[in-house]
């Protein structure tokens, strides 16, 4: 049976976007290292100071294989979050990306690796250890609260929440909106008659 985070996989995040009034989406400077990642997954949530990410070791070492860690960094920008080593235990463990209000260093060498990292860019500076910080409460992430369990789905055109107390409703109204787009799609690209059309009765509709 597929699971409703596989399902959400399925479904581009701009769908998932409409079907929540666009009320739940992070910073759109939050995009992905390569444009092909795609993740679908229960957000563990983490809240660092800024130039520290020892809390981040402890959020890898405890969170479940599959899961996204969802980094509130204030959005500091001078210090990495991680770099490559600490992005390499975490595909290690199995998690299934990672999402960034901050940086990352070693750029080249995590895009070789293929995991998925979503954040505002690179820099050169590295984080300390000194271990403050907390792992699994609610956050404010890229403008937007996170709660753990929520599901996280990023794709190259940003990342969205999804509330898990109102997963099944917006799953199913992402899944209509998909649906509807095609269908929109199928009937009007491709033909110009039917586009001249499409245009015309929505320019009607607004006057």
């Amino acid at each position: 049976m597929t699971s409703i985070v596989e399902k959400f996989r399925g479904i581009p995040a701009t769908c998932i976007s409409d079907a929540m009034d666009g009320l739940r989406n992070l910073d759109p400077m939050i995009k992905p290292l390569q444009a092909q990642y795609k993740i679908s997954g229960r957000a563990f949530t983490v809240r660092l100071p800024a130039g520290d990410n020892m809390m981040l070791l402890r959020a890898i070492r405890e969170a479940k294989q599959g899961d996204i860690l969802v980094v509130d960094a204030k959005g500091f920008l001078y210090t990495a979050v991680a770099g490559d080593f600490v992005i390499g235990l975490a595909a290690t463990l199995g998690l299934g990306g990672i999402v960034i209000d901050g940086t990352i260093r070693d750029i080249l060498s995590i895009k070789n690796s293929g995991f998925p990292v979503f954040c505002k860019g690179g820099t050169l500076a590295c984080s300390k250890k000194i271990g403050a910080g907390e792992i699994n409460v609610a956050i404010s992430s890229g403008g937007t609260v996170i709660s753990p369990g929520d599901i996280i789905v990023g794709d190259a055109d940003g990342v969205v929440v999804v509330p898990k107390d109102n997963e099944a409703a917006v799953l199913k109204a992402a899944a209509d909106k998909l649906n509807k787009d095609d269908m929109r799609a199928q009937n009007v690209l491709g033909n110009p008659e039917a586009a001249a059309k499409w245009i015309d009765e929505l320019l009607k509709s607004n006057n």
